[in-house]
């Protein structure tokens, strides 16, 4: 239950500062990608920020715990290439920003918000995800000898 409360408490924190820091506005978030046009460089003081905050937390974090307060051990990545797969998914995930106006970190807290256009790319988003998951899963079986 304490998992819970804590997953709930974090994601509210991240939704309200994803809200007031204009992420989730996708008119905001496409013309921080216009330079040529109306370029609104606000969101690098967001991005700068969210990362400062994540490398502090990661030094604090894992200088003074073995393992996280609600789990038995940390879940990080393992894979360390930068193959084919990761900038590919690098590239679609650009792309499908710089389009939409949103990322699945603005999407989520922007449903609150309600709107068309954010529920239709929420929804694209899962199906993408469902996809991709489905045809990896597909490509990671071994062949059936006849």
């Amino acid at each position: 239950m304490a998992k819970l409360f804590a997953s709930l408490v974090i994601g509210a924190i991240f939704g309200l500062g994803i809200a007031i820091s204009g992420m989730a506005n996708p008119a905001k978030v496409l013309n921080f990608f216009d330079v040529a046009g109306t370029w609104d460089p606000s969101l690098i003081f967001v991005m700068g920020g969210a990362l400062l905050t994540t490398a502090l937390g990661y030094r604090l974090v894992f200088g003074r715990r073995q393992k996280p307060m609600f789990d038995a051990a940390f879940h990080l990545p393992v894979n360390k290439a930068i193959d084919t797969r990761l900038l590919a998914g690098s590239a679609t995930f650009g792309i499908g920003w710089g389009i939409a106006g949103f990322c699945p970190g603005g999407a989520i807290p922007a449903l609150g918000f309600g709107g068309v256009t954010v529920i239709v790319f929420t929804g694209a988003m899962v199906i993408g995800i469902v996809l991709a998951r489905s045809l990896d899963g597909l490509r990671q079986k071994p062949a059936k000898a006849f």
